[in-house]
């Protein structure tokens, strides 16, 4: 009896830890970087962000390598959209009214209460576990204890899946009065909503996983529907340039994730500029490397002011090991959209691999530039740039980069290592020599988080 009750014990454990969604999926999750798509979502969403009140520049957008259906804010203002989203949505609306969605989520503070919600529900039920566990133990009878314990986490789930539930009503309010405020109808949230609504009467196990984060109401879709059918704005077209920006990221998507696919979504019949991306990008990634150069040869020359085709032949260079001239398409890339931390990376790499001082030099620069730019300090920009400090013989830098590497991946004692070899090379009181200590005193913090 005693064995069933502590296993009755461990499921309310886990049925509640189950809750927290998102939270515990990013620790398997795979992440993307991509200059475009994340330029492409910003466009759509910083518009939502001001009239909202949240700083553009505190809301990272991060690309998670999925191929479901899901977005979500999480870790504080941070909003993570599945590629899978992103490939599936039809309109510019339907992904702005996710965005919108997810901005009212962080306007509204809802991460923090549901953190909050969620330890009342954990309280909740721990306290009915334990009065089960004395009932049981009382009475000698094991049934009695698992019922208090079952009806407690009944009532857990209930009360924290209602909370969740006015959350998503209060998001989804907030993200049409975004709309009607910037001028946007919310036509395409309702067609979102709408094609998700039948996922309700779905066992959760075959749920799409934005439901499961998301929980979905008839009354959420009618209430939106309403607001649209009443909207002056229904029917008003976004801004110029939305449409053909969407089918080009989705195009680069099917390219690069699902190659096979892209082949047959976009044939030669196709002769957009989107389908002809989608296209190159597909034969680059089987292999077919002189029909991608050529493709994307003609891409420039229909819009030579594209930093993103320049980049995408940099890459293809790149990464068949032409290096000398990956540079050429990276420069022109650089020179079209400054200050973009990933192209600034991928240039560099163009000229480590020598030992020519100039290009060397060089390197450094694009990557120092690299780093001091919103989210530009990747552990891949840190890495280079301890090679190209090595390569030039500043081995004190060097270390500080190192340093700051690990600090990236979460490496306490990495980058307290490198910070101490840094402060026992550079002289004391340094540029170099003060930021080693910054990265040890925030190490030592990564320690406190983790206690905590």
């Amino acid at each position: 009896m005693l064995r069933k009750v502590i296993v009755a014990l461990l499921v309310v454990g886990l049925v509640l830890t189950g809750f927290a969604g998102p939270a515990e999926a990013q620790r398997r999750m795979s992440l993307i970087r991509d200059a475009e798509i994340e330029h492409t979502i910003r466009r759509f969403l910083e518009p939502i962000l001001q009239v909202a009140g949240v700083s553009p520049g505190a809301v990272d957008i991060i690309l998670v390598n999925d191929p479901t259906l899901n977005a979500f804010v999480s870790g504080g203002q941070n909003i993570f959209i599945h590629t899978g989203l992103l490939m599936e949505v039809e309109t510019p609306g339907e992904l702005i009214g996710v965005l919108a969605h997810e901005t009212g989520h962080i306007a509204g503070g809802h991460l923090a209460r549901g953190q909050g919600a969620l330890e009342n529900a954990q309280r909740t039920a721990l306290l009915t576990t334990l009065l089960g566990l004395a009932a049981a133990l009382a009475s000698g009878e094991g049934g009695a204890g698992a019922a208090v314990m079952m009806g407690g986490q009944s009532m857990a789930q209930r009360d924290f899946l209602g909370f969740t539930r006015g959350m998503e009503s209060a998001a989804d309010q907030a993200a049409m009065n975004y709309l009607d405020r910037v001028g946007y109808s919310s036509e395409g949230l309702l067609t979102f909503l709408e094609q998700l609504a039948d996922q309700e009467l779905v066992p959760e196990s075959r749920q799409v996983e934005y439901v499961r984060t998301h929980p979905l109401t008839q009354d959420r879709v009618a209430t939106v529907r309403h607001h649209v059918q009443n909207s002056p704005l229904t029917g008003e077209p976004y801004p110029a340039g939305y449409v053909e920006s969407l089918a080009r990221i989705q195009a680069k998507l099917y390219g690069f994730l699902m190659p096979q696919v892209a082949m047959r979504r976009y044939p030669e019949t196709d002769t957009s500029i989107a389908g002809h991306y989608g296209r190159t990008i597909a034969q680059y990634r089987r292999g077919d490397f002189d029909a991608a150069l050529a493709g994307i040869d003609a891409l420039i020359e229909a819009e030579p002011q594209n930093p993103y085709f320049h980049e995408l032949k940099g890459q293809i260079l790149l990464e068949t090991g032409r290096l000398e001239q990956a540079r050429e398409p990276y420069e022109r890339a650089v020179e079209l959209l400054p200050h973009e931390p990933l192209l600034l990376v991928a240039l560099a790499q163009t000229k480590l691999e020598g030992n020519d001082e100039t290009l060397l030099r060089s390197a450094i620069a694009n990557l120092e530039e690299a780093v001091r730019q919103p989210n530009g300090d990747t552990p891949l920009a840190w890495r280079l740039l301890a090679t190209g400090y090595g390569k030039v013989g500043e081995l004190g830098m060097a270390a500080v980069a190192l340093a700051e590497e690990a600090l990236a991946r979460g490496d306490r004692e990495g980058a307290l290592g490198q910070a101490d070899r840094a402060q026992q090379i550079l002289p004391v009181g340094s540029p170099g020599a003060l930021r080693a200590q910054d990265i040890e005193r925030a190490a030592e913090q990564l320690e406190e988080e983790d206690d905590r």
